[in-house]
């Protein structure tokens, strides 16, 4: 055997050698690239997997709040509308009962032959109160008015109200007796809510514009006749009165 055949073998174990190494270190480096890969990636999973477990708390409050909010808001209304029923319920017993006070009203031509023995009735107060242009809404002042004269009532035995409402010349006949009816009915309806003034304790007399106290000719006039007159009457004598208890001094009306 020579020399060239005896290195043959030799080389071909070294390079098998070779080859054998670089597989090992191959997979050597394989292996420590997925180890480094995975220990970079795991932080970043576990913070991706927190933060859809946060989203789904967040959505989950915000929903749990929404349906809170939208309860709330259904009982709120629930309760606005109970509440505008009672309103409703209340405003239409105040208008029947106006309505009630206003049909009870007496509504006379004159106080002669309404009131027997109506001249045994004395004048005790005397209040006017007037009224804007074709308006029946009485005004402060008057109401102060009629304040005063209510406030002379609760001690006041067997009297009686009487009412005569008036306007100027301006419009039809049939229209002003209307409003003056309704002017006179707004004192009523005030001294009734406000002071429980009984119903058959009025007496309307609507006279339109067929009496006037004022020349109608002048702003001033006029504004005099847009008015309602109530006189505080009484066939009693009042307690303090010397003739209290005098024969013929009673009254069927209380």
């Amino acid at each position: 055997m020579n020399l060239r055949s005896s290195l043959i073998p030799k080389q071909n174990s070294a390079m098998l050698l070779c080859a054998v190494s670089l597989v090992f270190v191959s997979a050597t480096t394989g292996c420590s690239s997925k180890n480094y890969v995975r220990s970079q990636t795991a932080p970043i999973v576990a913070n991706v997997n927190e933060l859809d477990e946060k989203t789904a708390a967040d959505h989950n409050a915000i929903v749990a709040t929404d349906e809170r909010a939208t309860a709330g808001i259904a009982n709120a209304q629930g309760a606005a509308d109970a509440a505008n029923q009672h309103a409703l319920a209340a405003g239409n017993a105040a208008d029947q009962a106006n309505a009630n006070a206003r049909q009870a009203v007496n509504r006379v031509d004159s106080l002669s032959g309404a009131i027997a023995n109506l001249d045994q009735y004395k004048q005790l107060q005397d209040v006017s109160v007037t009224f804007r242009f074709d308006k029946a809404t009485l005004t402060p002042e008057d109401k102060q008015q009629l304040d005063a004269l209510a406030a002379n009532l609760t001690g006041t035995r067997g009297y009686i109200l009487q009412l005569t409402g008036g306007t100027d010349t301006v419009g039809n006949a049939q229209y002003n007796y209307q409003l003056s009816e309704r002017r006179a009915d707004a004192v009523v309806q005030y001294l009734s809510s406000k002071y429980n003034v009984p119903p058959h304790k009025f007496y309307l007399v609507g006279i339109g514009k067929d009496q006037q106290i004022a020349p109608d000719n002048t702003a001033a006039g006029r504004a005099k006749n847009r008015r309602v007159e109530i006189q505080l009457l009484s066939n009693m004598q009042q307690p303090g009165s010397a003739a209290e208890g005098a024969p013929g001094a009673q009254s069927s009306l209380r």
